[in-house]
């Protein structure tokens, strides 16, 4: 029985020291990209605003799923396994992404977006 309880504590730990187990605080976008995503006030947790000033990288986060509404702008998103993406923006165009990893760089002008986490 003793062993049951050796193994499971070595599990938990292997899987929070990789950050599979849970969605920690170091890889919350609102912590990790503090200078660009702020939370909106007047809603919820899972309302927040990003402003990325042009030329600005992003840390690495890994994000639930989510909606947004982009301002006009050029981006280029990047994937944890090395695959990147340039995308343009049209003032107004909603943009729906499945939970992922990753990391943005504006390669444009400003651009800000209206992001809202979505229940699983």
């Amino acid at each position: 029985m003793k062993r049951i309880h050796i193994l499971i504590f070595v599990l938990l730990v292997t899987g929070f020291v990789r950050g599979d187990a849970l969605f920690t605080p170091a890889q919350d976008p609102l912590v990790v990209n503090s200078k660009s995503i702020a939370l909106n006030s007047k809603l919820s947790r899972a309302c927040s605003r990003g402003d990325l000033e042009p030329g600005v990288k992003e840390r690495c986060t890994r994000i639930p799923p989510m909606s947004s509404m982009s301002s006009r702008a050029e981006g280029s998103h990047h994937s944890a396994d090395g695959t990147v993406t340039e995308t343009e923006f049209r003032t107004g165009d909603v943009i729906y992404r499945e939970p992922l990893r990753h990391w943005a760089e504006n390669i444009g002008i400003q651009h800000r977006l209206e992001l809202v986490e979505l229940k699983n």
